[in-house]
């Protein structure tokens, strides 16, 4: 028998022994036994919620590809909004000299420009399917993208090639903030739609009800990237079960949202471990569980790390935190 075969057989061998044992004595090792037989696949989804991270999360520590998946491993993350900036590194974007301000008109920064909208228009979508290959295995969805090239100053054949990057790399949308001119929105919209790919717009202190209202209108393909945390930090009428309501209202909508807690005016809208800030994370969680609710929900890290830990041991807290809150 060769070494292969007879490899097979232990594993099969053991998982069988396994699965006996766990028959005569079910309830001591059904629970290790499932473990056990799943070996090291990653899982955060819970009770029907897909948790996930986005890799901003992350910003503390190295951003090549491959520590950005052994994080996902570390924290047993399987699904993730990927940040667009480590992954155009990794394929070769033009480097910029740092030196050189991002809204300095000088002819370097004008160069470095063009220098980038040649790379974008001119490099291959496979290479964004072999990222998706690459996470894939590793057993890491990317369910969104946040590339900087969604902006007003980004050229049509830019957003073109963003939107295209994501749907190679299997996401069904990407983020961009809310664009303060309407007719940009019009414009990413109508992009979208003409490359079948959804954009969801994210909000930081100009959340209300009615902030996406315009994007929405302008196009079946504009959509909802809900940042939790922001939304209640804006205050007035943005209250816990205001949040809850417009979930329920725009469930549809939202592609995707942005877990964090943080707090009211009233309390200089700080970010917090979670659990202690304002932002109602278990009834939001409990809301997507009932209502089944197919909406990725994003760890995003920004409460201030404490000195004896790092960004991962604080992702894996916060997704404790959410496993505990959809298991009661």
């Amino acid at each position: 028998m060769n070494n292969a075969k007879s490899s097979s057989r232990r594993k099969f061998l053991y998982k069988v022994g396994i699965l006996s044992t766990t028959i005569l004595y079910p309830n001591s090792l059904i629970s290790k036994t499932i473990e056990l037989l799943k070996n090291n696949v990653l899982n955060s989804k819970f009770f029907g919620v897909q948790i996930g991270v986005i890799t901003y999360s992350f910003r503390s520590m190295p951003q090549d590809v491959n520590s950005l998946i052994q994080y996902c491993k570390n924290c047993n993350i399987n699904a993730i909004e990927l940040m667009g900036e480590s992954i155009e590194q990794h394929l070769g974007k033009p480097k910029r000299d740092k030196s050189i301000p991002w809204n300095s008109n000088s002819k370097e920064m004008k160069d470095y420009r063009k220098n980038v909208i040649a790379w974008r228009t001119n490099i291959s979508m496979k290479k964004f399917k072999e990222i998706k290959k690459l996470f894939n295995n590793n057993g890491i969805k990317i369910y969104a993208f946040k590339p900087n090239a969604l902006r007003k100053d980004n050229t049509d054949a830019e957003i073109a090639y963003a939107l295209q990057a994501g749907k190679s790399l299997g996401a069904s949308h990407v983020t961009v903030e809310i664009p303060k001119d309407s007719a940009h929105s019009l414009r990413l919209g109508k992009l979208a739609e003409k490359n079948k790919m959804y954009v969801a717009y994210h909000a930081h202190k100009q959340a209300s009800d009615h902030a996406w209202d315009i994007a929405m209108n302008q196009s079946p393909y504009n959509a909802i990237n809900l940042d939790c945390g922001h939304y209640i930090a804006a205050g007035g009428k943005n209250t816990q079960q205001a949040l809850l309501n417009f979930i329920i209202k725009n469930n549809k909508k939202i592609m995707s949202m942005h877990i964090k807690d943080r707090s009211s005016n009233k309390k200089g809208k700080t970010d917090h471990p979670w659990g202690e800030g304002e932002t109602p994370v278990t009834k939001i969680l409990k809301l997507l569980k009932e209502k089944q609710y197919k909406i990725p929900a994003s760890i995003e890290l920004e409460y201030t790390i404490p000195k004896n830990s790092n960004a991962v041991e604080e992702v894996k807290k916060c997704l404790n935190y959410a496993k505990n809150a959809l298991s009661t």
